[in-house]
């Protein structure tokens, strides 16, 4: 998303810098609180459904339990996650153009260091996700990157078209 707002606004003949920044935090917001009260009602639902599985081979009332708490605690901290994860993307890729905002570089030489940094925290998250999973972290590091590349080809493109 912050790689198509870079090419979309960054890379026409006038780009206007208030507009970059308030399209990148406007839709990280909205982006992080969608995913986060998805995530939050989607771990709710599936948590009760295991607490009602538990219930049923206990044979007894988990309301008001350790378990029942931890069961909301767990929604919570995992949709804060998922809302937090735009905002941490948005301050790495915005950082550029804060500099550009206070006249430290032009506004190309942002969107290119921006590019640049978002490219390199997919290759990162990449890495993370494939040490913790199966497979080879460096490889799905470059599978991130590779799409992330082209969601960006395709948003040049389409630029370009216009």
């Amino acid at each position: 998303m912050l790689l198509g707002i870079t090419v979309g606004s960054a890379f026409v003949a006038k780009p206007e810098l208030e507009v970059i920044l308030g399209t990148m935090l406007s839709s990280s917001f909205a982006i992080g609180i969608s995913t986060g009260v998805s995530v939050y009602e989607a771990e709710i639902m599936e948590r009760e459904k295991r607490t009602v599985e538990m219930e049923r081979a206990l044979l007894t009332d988990l309301e008001d339990t350790e378990i029942a708490k931890l069961v909301k605690t767990a929604a919570i901290v995992i949709s804060l996650i998922n809302f937090i994860t735009p905002l941490v993307a948005c301050a790495i890729s915005i950082a550029p153009f804060i500099l550009a905002y206070l006249g430290f570089i032009e506004v190309q030489k942002a969107a290119w260091i921006s590019i640049g940094a978002t490219i390199g925290t997919l290759f990162s998250a990449g890495v993370y996700i494939g040490r913790n999973g199966k497979g080879n972290a460096i490889l799905k590091g470059m599978k991130m990157v590779t799409f992330g590349i082209i969601a960006f080809l395709i948003g040049y493109c389409i630029e370009m078209l216009i």
